[in-house]
């Protein structure tokens, strides 16, 4: 049986997930992908999502969502990113915009998925942060010794640096 406070951590986090499910569908598409028609007709479809990425972040088990999309072409809109409520936009520079198409690209990436790694979030009101990305779901909670995944990482620091989303609570 889980503790009763364990339940109420479950929960939260098992909105999340379905948040973040519910914004693949959107950011992503059903199909993962983009297709277009050739010029006979035939259906064409694109790489899936190369280059986008979604980071969500909840403090705690209250705290409110926040969350960042980037599109591949660097620019990117957070909304309640600052826990001010406001909606921010911008664009990443060229040189942030390729480090993550790298970081996206790194075949190291699929291998930090939930899924790969049998993620469970451990800590109580802690920052967990949940990148999306084509390979899949990667979440990591900032919390005494919990090791984030590298490569990951990597791209939650760009993202955070570069907009007004939040490396640590």
């Amino acid at each position: 049986m889980v503790p009763p406070q364990w339940s109420r951590v479950l929960m939260v986090f098992a909105g999340a997930v379905l948040t973040v499910t519910l914004t693949a569908c959107s950011v992503f598409g059903e199909d993962g992908g983009q297709s277009t028609r050739d010029p006979k007709g035939t259906a064409v479809t694109a790489s899936p999502a190369a280059g986008r990425v979604s980071l969500l972040q909840k403090l705690g088990q209250d705290g409110p969502l926040r969350s960042l999309n980037v599109e591949p072409d660097g620019r990117w809109e957070c909304d309640d990113c600052a826990g001010d409520g406001v909606t921010s936009t911008g664009s990443l520079d060229p040189e942030q915009r390729q480090r993550l198409h790298g970081l996206l690209a790194d075949p190291r990436l699929a291998q930090e998925t939930d899924e790969v790694r049998k993620y469970k979030a451990t800590c109580i009101d802690s920052l967990t942060s949940s990148l999306l990305t084509s390979v899949g779901l990667i979440t990591s909670q900032d919390c005494p010794g919990e090791e984030r995944p590298p490569v990951a990482n990597e791209i939650l620091l760009l993202l955070t640096q570069a907009t007004p989303a939040e490396p640590t609570a």
